[in-house]
């Protein structure tokens, strides 16, 4: 399950630590374990990133995650409360569905997809998660699809039109 997790320094980002796992490396001497940690950020005003951290201790992977997932963070266009048209995603074979929704809807998605909603600050959307389950896969399955918005002004600027215009052509 997602967990929240505030830090002081940066107050304006949200951070969903998504899993923690312990994951072991056998050597001709034995095992050494370390801990892998995925980590969900954004400022819930359209930027959002996702990374993972790998470190002999749980708070130092969450740590090492959080800093690069704040480095590579990829901006969502927001129409209101939710998401401009319906988009779709793949990453291996998890494929994403992402439905914008009326206000008041809420977010109806689960695991790694709803922590990124979350951090990119969507409130109303639907969504589906289908093929593969792997939460790491699923989640940028979700970023592809994210990234494959656009807003209305980015359109019109691409095609030498007003939005008015293009609203007009319609």
């Amino acid at each position: 399950m997602a967990r929240k997790e505030m830090t002081e320094k940066d107050s304006n980002f949200v951070d969903h630590v998504v899993s923690v796992r312990r994951v072991t490396k056998v050597t001709k001497g034995g095992k050494r374990f370390s801990f892998s940690a995925f980590v969900v950020t954004g400022d819930q005003k359209g930027q959002v990133g996702i990374a993972l951290g790998k470190s002999k201790e749980a708070t130092a992977a969450i740590t090492k995650a959080t800093s690069r997932a704040r480095k590579n963070m990829i901006t969502v266009p927001v129409r209101g409360t939710t998401i401009p048209y319906e988009v779709r995603g793949k990453h291996g074979a998890a494929k994403v569905v992402l439905v914008p929704a009326s206000k008041g809807t809420g977010k109806i998605a689960g695991g790694a997809i709803r922590a990124i909603i979350d951090a990119a600050g969507i409130e109303d959307a639907l969504t589906k998660s289908l093929g593969s389950a792997n939460g790491l896969n699923v989640a940028k399955a979700t970023l592809n699809a994210l990234a494959k918005l656009r807003s209305a002004d980015s359109l019109a600027k691409l095609r030498g039109m007003t939005v008015k215009e293009m609203v007009k052509g319609a």
